[in-house]
């Protein structure tokens, strides 16, 4: 039986908290879903995140490459953090283009607000088309070590295709500036 929103009829029967860390902290639940099964679930709990495909006054677009150890590998990505505490979206994905790329945004479009791994997480990353960019100071974080590299749209989905971009938000933060100029193209 649904609920009234359309949520199911899931109880749970226990709860435990097994790891507080620095952006995330790890739950088993046990739970019983709709017509009784039981099930044990591993539940990260992420504070949330932010996202932006910065586009110069050229059309160009900055995509950062670090290392990102779960997978073993350096992937070139669209600038993005965690939110600190308190902090906004907007003031987040601010700090972090100028951390990351040294760049100020003139002008901040809000694209997508998303769940990337619902599976297992209940992060929520928001996408932003960042423009009107301004030169800054770029302060990257201790623990970064980064590559910044400005491409066309069309050298970026070439390393799409090419395999060399495999993050679910840098996928998504290109089609969605594919659609948007196609928009434009066709008015």
């Amino acid at each position: 039986m649904s609920s009234a929103k359309g949520k199911p009829a899931v109880r749970v029967l226990s709860h435990r908290r097994v790891y507080d860390g620095k952006i995330l902290s790890l739950e088993l639940d046990e739970i019983q879903e709709e017509g009784g099964t039981k099930a044990l679930r591993e539940v990260v709990r992420h504070r949330g995140s932010v996202a932006a495909i910065p586009v110069d006054d050229e059309g160009r677009l900055v995509l950062v490459r670090q290392y990102r150890h779960p997978v073993g590998q350096a992937l070139w990505e669209v600038p993005a953090g965690v939110l600190e505490k308190g902090e906004s979206p907007e003031q987040a994905i601010r700090r972090e283009l100028e951390e990351e790329v040294g760049r100020r945004a003139g002008h901040l479009e809000p694209l997508v607000t998303f769940h990337p791994t619902p599976g297992f997480c209940d992060e929520v990353l928001h996408l932003f088309r960042a423009t009107r960019l301004e030169e800054a100071p770029v302060h990257p974080d201790d623990d970064e070590v980064l590559e910044v590299k400005w491409y066309t749209l069309d050298a970026a989905r070439g390393l799409l295709h090419a395999g060399e971009i495999k993050d679910a938000k840098t996928v998504i933060a290109l089609l969605m500036e594919s659609e948007q100029r196609a928009r434009k193209a066709t008015r």
